[in-house]
């Protein structure tokens, strides 16, 4: 059985002064929690505050990397250049970095990345040594016209095509669709996992089944918090969850850490 995983997706919400606070609060609550239970934290729990707080939130985790690891919400495809605002994917390796979510709704929406350029960001991550968190997920319209599992199929695969992937090397596929995104409520448990199921399906297409075993996680994403957590990490092919506004109040976070070691 995979280990569980909280990916705490901070976006732009936090000062710098806000999130190295934050991140301070979180580690005292899990060695506190780690000293009452006399257990290891046995889940991984990977921060990804704003590009600005990143050295500095992830000096507060020293040795205690066992317990935290830290993340960036995004990278460019390239490790330097004449690329105005982009960040590279060798400076986040650099600034302590072992994660990175790539593709993930807002972007694709927003500032409309592409399929290719989530293609061309998985394979820089993995050549970096970073873990990629690939999201994917389907709009209501997809959803309504029966096209949401051809959708994650088609993104997926677009994302992973031609990619090998190492023994040494691991990838986090995050299943968020899109239309609840920010909304304050989540799909039912039991459809997130039937959703993993069909990546889960595709991925095994592509990869050895000892790989996908090892090293491909799949996570839940979309207004989870700490009401929804054990039913979502319930689900067969569901490894995790990547949390967005739950993840900014201590309190709440705090208890959906310890709900998943329960």
């Amino acid at each position: 059985m995979k280990k569980s995983i909280i990916i705490a997706n901070w976006k732009m919400q936090l000062s710098l002064k806000e999130a190295k606070v934050l991140a301070k609060e979180i580690l005292d609550r899990l060695k506190k929690i780690k000293k009452k239970e006399k257990k290891l934290i046995d889940f991984d729990l990977v921060l990804c505050p704003p590009f600005i707080s990143l050295l500095e939130v992830s000096k507060i985790f020293g040795p205690k990397k066992d317990i935290l690891l830290c993340g960036a919400q995004d990278c460019f495809w390239e490790e330097k250049g004449g690329f105005t605002g982009e960040i590279s994917p060798k400076s986040l390796k650099e600034l302590g970095c072992t994660h990175v979510i790539i593709g993930h709704s807002e972007r694709r929406k927003i500032l409309k990345e592409t399929d290719e350029m989530v293609h061309k960001k998985v394979k820089a991550a993995l050549k970096t040594g970073l873990i990629p968190i690939i999201c994917v997920g389907e709009t209501r319209d997809q959803r309504d016209k029966g096209l949401k599992e051809q959708a994650i199929i088609n993104q997926v695969s677009k994302a992973l095509d031609g990619v090998s992937l190492k023994a040494s090397q691991k990838i986090i596929i995050a299943y968020e669709p899109i239309w609840v995104i920010g909304s304050g409520w989540a799909i039912e448990p039991t459809e997130a996992g039937y959703m993993c199921k069909i990546i889960y399906q595709r991925i095994i297409d592509l990869y050895a089944l000892p790989l996908v075993r090892n090293n491909i996680r799949l996570i839940y994403g979309g207004s989870v918090d700490s009401t929804t957590i054990k039913p979502f990490i319930s689900q067969e092919r569901i490894d995790g969850v990547l949390v967005g506004g739950a993840s900014l109040k201590l309190k709440e976070f705090i208890k959906m850490c310890e709900l998943i070691l329960k």
